[in-house]
């Protein structure tokens, strides 16, 4: 190191110490620059990053500055004197702090595009919901009884609820008759709770209905635990949910959360098993006729609305349980069939749902999905595959092989992916094949596949040029405490330096280029319109063209908004 003076230290004089001026030392470092240059030519966003106007380019610049300041005051532990604060710290810890930050009004701010994984009953805010139940006189509620005189263990005791029709009141407990036995008046109940009253009982099936923070962070506990948690959620939420008069408040909020937080458009998976109650009704419906006449009556509701007029619109991947048995798939899926049939503008493909790692793998799964394929030839219709894989820790199990399975049975996006990254062959098939990857990073480690965003592997695949979008698939359940995609968009660009802003958009426009559009496409046309984007013709290209305008007028708020502040000009300190 030269002395303050510019002169060289004796010592390193009489070593023979190299500097950084040597002509042998500058030629290693333009050769170190070029390599890093040549590896970044094969990221996935590198065409995106050479399409960005100057505007973007400095807008980019000015987020690279903001998250740099903020990983030195926001989350410097010598800042507040607080030991466990650091960039991408989990997501249980970081939710409140992360919402008052500047990037996060940034993020905030950005068009996503479209949300391609989202479970449909893992997005009605919860306590929401729960309001909903306990304000109407008809909404019945159930608890199992403990067996020999035990005390009932809150945490662990199946309940439901079940709307009993408009003639019941609750006065006095009412038999079901097929399965659960008393139900009685849901108000009541919370009323006459034993461990709080109203307040508590709310308290209570928040935490039944959510994954707690305490919960997200006990990793140590392991993925089965974790996921017998988060499926004791479902059936739980559904009993609300799938109530008409719920249903309905329950989509327009939902839209309007969505728009608001810059999404377009939705792919939603819905495991249909649930049941679907008419309003004043209290016997369910025999099929989901009603249900996607509901679903369609209120997205047309909502786009009729001025702001609704901006949302494109949402479509359901129709999901079964992957740990059902064939006869029960079998029938799951003729049901599909006759509902796209029904309503073909409302169903865009199909899926298996459930922890991988416990369910039937793809392999164990093909009679049925040779037999729907064909079925769905028929038929007539056109419903492709949208499958999850690859959410495992697995090496090489049959977990793990799913992702060969579903690559093989010609998925168009995989869900999750996370085991992907080691699979060199399977990559470039991947990249062959234009299919997308629908990555969760918040899922992942809530769920237990990472302990934080720093750690996940998909920065590994953006690398190696496979395409990806950011979604936020359970995030009622896994404790977003919002709807919308600004908590994984902000974890992924405060947690992977090389993504910066420019990377953010480009996963943002792959969701465009990638979501499941009506009307439906066969596999070569889809491939081919993937392949064109926005200079192709159709729907799909036209809608990239718009998030395009949109995310040129996005750049140049944040100019106005925070170059006063964090300058176009200099060195970019940050992910970029």
């Amino acid at each position: 190191m030269s002395a303050p003076d510019g002169s060289i230290p004796e010592w390193e004089l009489e070593l023979g110490l190299p500097q950084l001026e040597d002509p042998f030392i500058q030629k290693y470092i333009q050769g170190r620059a070029a390599l890093i240059e040549q590896e970044r030519s094969s990221r996935s966003d590198t065409q995106f990053r050479a399409s960005l106007t100057p505007l973007a380019v400095s807008a980019c610049e000015i987020v690279a500055r903001v998250r740099a300041e903020e990983r030195q005051t926001v989350w410097n532990p010598d800042a507040e004197m607080s030991g466990h604060l650091f960039p991408g710290m989990p997501f249980a810890l970081a939710r409140k702090r992360m919402e008052e930050s500047t990037l996060w009004k940034i993020v905030k701010r950005m068009p996503k595009g479209a949300l391609l994984h989202a479970h449909f009953d893992a997005m009605t805010d919860v306590e929401w919901l729960i309001d909903q139940a306990l304000g109407l006189e008809e909404m019945g509620f159930w608890m199992a009884k403990s067996g020999s005189g035990k005390e009932v263990d809150l945490e662990e005791v199946e309940v439901a609820f079940r709307p009993m029709g408009k003639e019941w009141k609750g006065t006095s407990p009412s038999t079901d008759e097929t399965a659960r036995g008393e139900f009685v008046s849901a108000s009541v109940a919370a009323e006459e709770f034993s461990s709080g009253g109203r307040i508590g009982f709310k308290d209570w099936l928040l935490r039944r209905c959510s994954i707690t923070p305490s919960e997200s962070l006990d990793h140590h506990h392991g993925l089965d635990v974790i996921w017998r948690k988060f499926g004791s959620c479902f059936p739980i939420i559904n009993s609300m949910l799938f109530y008409e008069p719920i249903l309905r408040p329950a989509l327009q909020r939902l839209f309007a959360e969505l728009l608001e937080d810059g999404i377009r458009w939705v792919d939603f998976r819905a495991c249909f098993i649930f049941d679907y109650y008419r309003d004043g009704q209290a016997t369910p419906e025999k099929n989901y006729d009603t249900f996607f006449e509901t679903f369609g009556e209120e997205l047309k509701k909502f786009q009729a609305t001025g702001a609704g007029s901006r949302f494109w619109g949402a479509r359901f991947i129709w999901t079964t349980l992957r740990r059902h048995s064939k006869q029960e798939i079998i029938e799951n899926m003729i049901l599909c069939i006759e509902t796209k049939k029904k309503f073909p503008d409302l169903i865009s493909g199909f899926d298996f749902v459930g922890q991988e790692d416990l369910g039937r793998p793809l392999v164990d799964l093909l009679p049925e999905i040779f037999w729907f394929k064909k079925r769905c030839m028929e038929e007539g219709v056109e419903i492709p595959f949208f499958f999850h894989a690859g959410e495992c820790l697995g090496d090489g199990d049959e977990t793990d092989e799913n992702l060969f399975d579903a690559i093989l049975l010609g998925t168009r996006r995989i869900g999750h992916g996370f085991s992907l990254f080691k699979h060199p062959l399977l990559i470039e098939n991947v990249k062959q094949k234009a299919i997308l990857i629908e990555s969760c990073p918040i899922s992942n480690e809530v769920l237990r596949l990472t302990n934080n965003i720093s750690s996940h592997p998909l920065p590994a695949l953006l690398a190696r040029g496979v395409k990806v979008a950011l979604c936020n698939d359970d995030p009622a359940i896994l404790g977003h405490g919002r709807n919308g995609l600004t908590h994984d968009f902000w974890q992924a660009l405060q947690g992977w330096e090389n993504l910066g802003l420019e990377g953010l958009g480009s996963l943002a426009e792959n969701s465009v280029r990638y979501a499941a559009f009506g009307p439906d496409q066969g596999t070569a046309e889809w491939r081919k319109d993937v392949k064109d984007g926005l200079y192709g013709q159709g729907i799909r290209a036209d809608r990239m063209k718009e998030w395009v305008g949109e995310w040129n007028t996005f750049c140049e708020w944040v100019i106005m908004e925070y170059a006063a502040d964090f300058g176009t000009d200099g060195e970019d300190d940050g992910g970029g």
